[in-house]
């Protein structure tokens, strides 16, 4: 049997008989001939049908039936890739296949959001819908190269866990057993564990936040691109890796995804070798001088906040990236540590890119007794924590980390409208299939 061949090859083998595979399309039945475009995973192939044995042998497959060609390649201007293939021989792989929702074959998705979400195992056939995909996926390969260079080990933890990790509030629980468990909202107390063990770790895994938003960037199930590790100063230290782990993802998607890049128009950013930042305070009197609210004194950012800062970075800076440090203990998990002479605010930060904030971190309390304190500060029983703060007794160094969300991160890259767009099967406040 002829080996296949990918469509994105065909080039290479002009005058030689190959066989190629994937599916039907498109379908363009002219008078004489009968031209049939096939897909797979590298691109597009034209056939041209010129006998009528050939036609007849296509005229019932409807596009997006399975096929197999096999033919001799003819150098063509007029066809992808500058060749095509001639006097072929077609077989069905699969049985006929029903109409997908929209046409493939167009150049422009024309269906709504939720018709494509809700045929999603077809819609994200066309090239335009996958292209995100690509990307998403080369920035997770830039995420792990990034990190592995600098002496991380890549960990997975569970997802299935004792106690909430970042609010009791917003989990999922579930009967395990008999006993109440629930789904890892992050995986932030088995990474500082793993610090103690291999000092430097990340995860790329779902995390679970049971959070009744309806918005354009919120998810219930997210993939979740962590990192944490030891031996630090202070957060700064952990802002310093995360700008050349931002740096990598971005190379990464230049390098391994271009087409898909091209394909959608994009301009990808330029990571400075000094991401700039502002302390809360600093940013909230900025807004309250150049904007109509006054947000001074408030726990937290509103996206039109980030937004604002976001444009300023790129006035002031020329960088689209922007850190904002310091955000007030009373906003941050119980494990962040405090800022030096001001124990009011903390050692943490988020980065935001192109108006979102799309990181997440900061420096970790690292003794047993400040964990205990904090606890009792908040009022919360230390009970539920246990097997978190033995590992604290145990012995642990200064350390710190951060989490990105991949999908809030890719439809920054790509400017979707809503994180759906580049979100793989979502799960939100209404969907629950495909």
């Amino acid at each position: 049997m002829i080996s296949r061949v990918l469509t994105a090859d065909l080039a290479r083998h002009v005058g030689a008989q190959v066989r190629i595979a994937g599916w039907l399309h498109r379908k363009r039945q002219l008078k004489s001939m009968t031209f049939l475009v096939i897909r797979d995973r590298s691109g597009l192939a034209q056939v041209v049908l010129a006998s009528p044995a050939e036609i007849g042998a296509a005229s019932d497959l409807p596009e997006e039936t399975v096929v197999a060609v096999t033919g001799t390649v003819a150098a063509s201007d007029q066809a992808p890739g500058g060749a095509e293939i001639i006097h072929p021989v077609i077989t069905q792989l699969s049985g006929a296949a029903q109409p997908p929702p929209f046409d493939l074959y167009r150049p422009t998705v024309t269906a709504a959001l939720p018709t494509i979400l809700d045929h999603a195992p077809a819609s994200l056939r066309h090239p335009l819908l996958r292209a995100p995909f690509e990307i998403s996926a080369a920035a997770i390969a830039g995420f792990r190269a990034t990190l592995d260079g600098l002496g991380f080990i890549e960990v997975s933890t569970p997802k299935i866990v004792e106690s909430a990790t970042e609010s009791g509030a917003n989990v999922f629980g579930i009967d395990f057993f008999g006993r109440t468990a629930y789904l890892a909202q992050s995986p932030q107390f088995f990474k500082q564990a793993l610090v103690g063990v291999f000092e430097r770790v990340y995860e790329t895994g779902p995390v679970f936040r049971a959070e009744p938003h309806d918005t354009a960037r919120h998810l219930a199930e997210y993939t979740s691109l962590d990192a944490e590790f030891g031996f630090i100063e202070d957060h700064h230290d952990v802002m310093a890796v995360l700008r050349e782990v931002t740096a990598g993802m971005v190379s990464a998607v230049a390098e391994r995804s271009g087409a898909a890049v091209e394909l959608l128009g994009i301009k990808l950013p330029e990571v400075p070798a000094q991401i700039p930042e502002i302390h809360i305070t600093d940013a909230q009197e900025l807004l309250a001088r150049h904007t109509d609210e006054d947000p001074r004194g408030e726990p937290d950012l509103a996206p039109a906040h980030e937004r604002w800062l976001s444009d300023w970075a790129v006035r002031e800076h020329g960088s689209e990236f922007l850190y904002v440090t310091g955000y007030p203990m009373a906003k941050r998990p119980f494990y962040t540590h405090p800022e030096p002479g001001r124990p009011a605010y903390s050692n943490s930060f988020d980065l935001l890119f192109r108006g979102l904030e799309i990181v997440t971190g900061g420096q970790r309390l690292h003794r047993h007794c400040d964990y205990l304190a904090a606890l009792a500060e908040r009022g919360e029983d230390p009970g539920p924590y246990a097997s978190y703060l033995a590992v604290f007794a145990a012995g642990m160094p200064p350390h710190g980390g951060f989490a990105m969300g991949l999908e809030r991160w890719t439809a920054r890259l790509t400017g979707a409208d809503n994180v759906r767009r580049v979100t793989l099967f979502p799960r939100d406040l209404h969907r629950l299939s495909p």
